[in-house]
């Protein structure tokens, strides 16, 4: 009778009609008629869009080991709602039939209203005056489950409990609604789409939705491998989550009464047989049944080789410009879930760097804040393959202990909350790029003296003196004296480098950094004073890699990046998610110069033992604070630009008096190093770069005049300051040139040294003569005739040696009657030698045999 009803008024009409008798005790409260309930159900919207679900986010890594799909592997899932869709095709047959069965058995038969059930709530609600009985559907529990849904993503808590309340209030307005939105489902949708996208959406309780998620979180399966008792125990869950979900004992007899009532219902209908039943009734539901995984949300519960580089990839969503036109769609988006990130992350180079730093930067220092950081990034495309760290990740509010931290050192206070760490000499290479770039050359010689009193004023600040008064600044192992710009560089002399940089403008030397994305971890401009060359701002790790991933990459500077490509849920496409953005900072005959020079870096000292010396080429810079407080090594291939910390995140504590595995503290940071650079190069390979520019070897300097000895000091002043160099009084030397004359320049005449470079220069004391002819022609004189004239001429020390004689004048051997026997042969100092006038002296007296 129904269904010629159906056909002459139309399925919708009908509804409205049932709707009218399912609510009539209201009716009759308010006066309603039947025909204006119609006309609400007919005004009322017609279509919902099931869409997309929040799901889980997935972040993945590059990886060739066990586990690796196609080349990736997943290290963290974030969501909000622990949710993964699948396909109907993906779902166990069991569940589908006791979804049916036990939640809307003729699901398949009605378009959306179950009339028999509309009916049968009409009774209830007649005996109880009210709406007791919904007669609610698959379709309708899928409408409200939407509602549900969409007010969970409402922007605040006020509006989301609001939104929340609607959907889930016992009133008539929420019934029509449904309904007609169900009719609207099945009008648009298939049954299985309706069946499928119900079993994604469901709540299963402890923040588990869907299906998948569900068979995962309390079987440890995937949905399609539920067996019939784990799938209507699943099924048992959806009507009451929070009392009968599988999570907490207490609900296990709750969660077997409903899971028995809807294996006898899927009995009933003949899509189990009497033994499947009789197997699956038996089956308790108890601690020996469930088989439950922790769900692992969050960077917290990621790969433990990847948590810190997690945790850079979630605070970085408000900048993928591929989620969204701006931040908040950016959130929203992600929100919503669904997303595969494809990272730079790459596992063969992480893994052995992570266990290097655990290793040599324990977390379970407890005599001080030991902190280390270790980053890398590939030149030329500015992707991030390592960023590691010595504490354990934890973001908890009530932490994980001591070995803890949610501080991410590598990266800036907005990224991660470091306030940044003081790089040391690593950041040395900006002076000297500058220095190359104003055409001057590495062989170049400046003075590389410490100076107690360094006036700010010989120092320039976009084009302006520093300012005034004075400073101090030392060598590591108290060096003086001149070098040359490459020894200066290998040898790390501060004094070398602040005598470059009064040659330059401090505020160029910043612009190089800057130009090769070196940033402060609070977001400020980096400082422009003299003792910022040497390495006191508080850097950021990571800024520091991309700049030597920069010079690798002959001066080309790539923004970093942390995304390669994703899948977007809303298209079922993978696409290319940022692309590398790259600018030449430096000209590459620069960079070329200033790898060679810090190839020499990498190949003595302690830096030897951070060098795999593998054949492939390596270049480098050490950097240590002046109170050791904090090491780094930066180093780079054609495969990757690196940084090693290893310091204090807190306090002053030496590290050079520490020693782990066997380690000191001065090469902790290379054993790092050397793990990191093993693995980048097992994987990555690298190729040399070209060759110095002979130009900027020799550079724009020039050469210490000759003639300059002998003239008066005034003179050579005068001569050297007019030709662009400093004057250094270096007083008084032995010499026999007439006291007070120029003796000495070091460097000497010839050497090529920087214009304004400074030049010392040594007077004679006057004190030297030329040594007396005691040997004659050896002949003559014996030891002790030339020994008193040695006397008497002022030399008292006077010592003998023996020489036996060679034969002369066609002898087979000397004869007894040699006249050279006994006879001084030779003198040290030699005849006319300048020495001092009471210089040792050594006779050799002749013999046929000596002793």
């Amino acid at each position: 009778m129904f269904s010629a009803i159906a056909g002459i008024l139309g399925f919708s009409v009908l509804s409205g009609l049932l709707v009218t008798v399912m609510v009539a005790p209201a009716l009759a409260v308010t006066g309603i008629t039947a025909s204006s309930t119609i006309g609400i159900f007919d005004s009322l919207p017609e279509y919902i869009e099931i869409g997309q679900q929040p799901e889980r986010n997935e972040l993945w890594a590059n990886y060739t080991g066990p586990g690796n799909v196609d080349g990736k592997y997943l290290i963290a899932t974030i969501y909000d709602q622990n949710r993964q869709e699948v396909p109907y095709s993906e779902i166990s047959t069991f569940a589908l039939d006791a979804t049916v069965d036990g939640e809307d058995a003729r699901f398949f038969e009605h378009g959306g209203v179950d009339v028999a059930s509309v009916i049968r709530a009409a009774v209830d609600n007649v005996v109880s005056s009210g709406v007791e009985s919904g007669a609610s559907t698959l379709s309708m529990q899928l409408v409200k489950n939407i509602f549900v849904q969409q007010a969970l993503d409402q922007p605040t808590e006020e509006l989301r409990q609001a939104a929340y309340d609607k959907a889930t209030a016992t009133s008539f307005d929420r019934k029509l609604s449904e309904m007609k939105l169900a009719i609207g489902l099945e009008k648009k949708y298939t049954k299985k789409e309706i069946l499928t996208a119900y079993l994604n959406i469901a709540n299963f309780g402890n923040a588990t939705y869907g299906i998948q998620a569900a068979a995962q979180r309390y079987y440890s399966v995937d949905a399609k491998d539920l067996t019939l008792a784990q799938a209507a125990s699943l099924i048992a869950i959806v009507q009451y989550p929070n009392q009968r979900n599988l999570g907490n004992p207490d609900n296990f007899s709750a969660n077997q009464d409903r899971r028995d009532y809807i294996l006898s219902a899927m009995l009933g209908v003949g899509d189990i047989t009497k033994a499947q039943y009789d197997e699956a009734i038996a089956i308790p539901v108890d601690e020996t049944t469930i088989v439950p995984s922790d769900p692992r949300n969050g960077c917290i519960a990621a790969e433990q080789y990847a948590t810190w580089f997690c945790d850079y990839v979630v605070k970085s969503v408000k900048d993928f410009t591929f989620l969204g036109a701006n931040e908040q769609e950016r959130e929203a988006n992600w929100k919503r879930g669904g997303y595969k990130l494809y990272t730079t992350l790459d596992l063969d180079v992480q893994i052995p760097v992570q266990n290097a730093v655990w290793t040599y930067a324990p977390n379970t220092e407890t005599a001080f804040s030991l902190g280390s950081a270790v980053d890398t990034v590939q030149p030329g495309t500015g992707r991030v393959l390592v960023m590691a760290e010595n504490m354990i990740f934890n973001d908890t509010l009530e932490g994980g202990g001591p070995t803890t931290s949610a501080v991410n050192y590598s990266t800036s206070y907005h990224y991660g909350g470091s306030s940044g760490i003081q790089p040391g000499s690593t950041y040395k290479v900006f002076t000297l790029l500058d220095w190359l770039m104003h055409g001057k050359g590495t062989e170049e010689r400046v003075s590389g003296d410490p100076d107690s009193k360094a006036p700010y004023s010989k120092f320039t600040v976009c084009g302006e003196p520093s300012g005034s008064g004075t400073f101090s600044y030392k060598n590591n192992a108290g060096e003086k004296g001149i070098y040359t710009i490459r020894d200066g560089t290998v040898n790390s002399i501060n004094g070398v480098f602040f005598s470059m940089a009064k040659q330059l403008d401090l505020c160029d030397i910043r612009d190089v950094a800057v130009s090769l994305g070196v940033e402060r971890a609070d977001g400020d401009p980096l400082a422009v004073v003299p003792s910022s060359i040497i390495g006191t701002n508080e850097v950021t790790p990571l800024s520091m890699a991309s700049a030597y991933a920069g010079i690798a990459a002959l001066g080309k500077w790539c923004k970093p990046i942390i995304v390669d490509t994703y899948y977007d849920p809303s298209t079922e496409e993978t696409k290319v998610a940022q692309t590398p953005q790259c600018k030449q900072a430096v000209p590459q005959n620069i960079a070329a110069t200033a790898i060679d020079v810090m190839k020499g870096v990498m190949t003595s000292g302690n830096q030897i033992y951070g060098n795999p010396e593998d054949g492939i080429p390596l270049f480098g810079k050490t950097g240590t604070t002046d109170s050791a407080n904090q090491t780094w090594v930066a180093s780079g291939t054609t495969s990757g630009g690196s940084v090693v910390w290893v310091g204090n995140s807190i306090g002053d504590y030496n590290i050079l008096s520490t020693e782990y595995a066997g380690v000191s503290g001065i090469r902790l940071r290379h054993y790092i190093s050397l793990a990191l650079v093993t693995a980048l190069n097992n994987k990555y390979g690298g190729t040399d770069w070209p060759a110095p520019d002979p130009a900027l070897v020799t550079g724009g300097g020039l050469n210490v005049p000759d003639g300059l000895i002998g003239l008066s000091p005034e003179s050579v002043k005068a001569l050297l300051e007019g030709l662009g160099f400093s004057y250094a009084d270096g007083g008084p030397i032995d010499s026999e040139l007439p006291a007070g004359k120029v003796a000495a320049t070091d460097p000497p005449a010839g050497a090529n040294s920087a214009k304004g470079a400074t030049i010392t220069v040594f007077t004679s004391k006057g004190n030297k003569v030329a040594f007396p002819d005691v040997v004659l022609d050896g002949q003559t004189n014996d030891f002790t005739t030339a020994q008193g004239d040695l006397n008497t001429a002022g030399y008292t020390t006077v010592s003998q040696s023996c020489v036996v004689l060679q034969p002369t004048g066609g002898n087979p051997a000397v004869l007894p009657g040699d006249p050279r026997i006994d006879k001084v042969q030779s003198s040290t100092p030699a005849a006319g030698q300048y020495t001092l006038p009471n210089a040792p002296v050594t006779l050799a007296v002749g013999k046929i045999a000596c002793p």
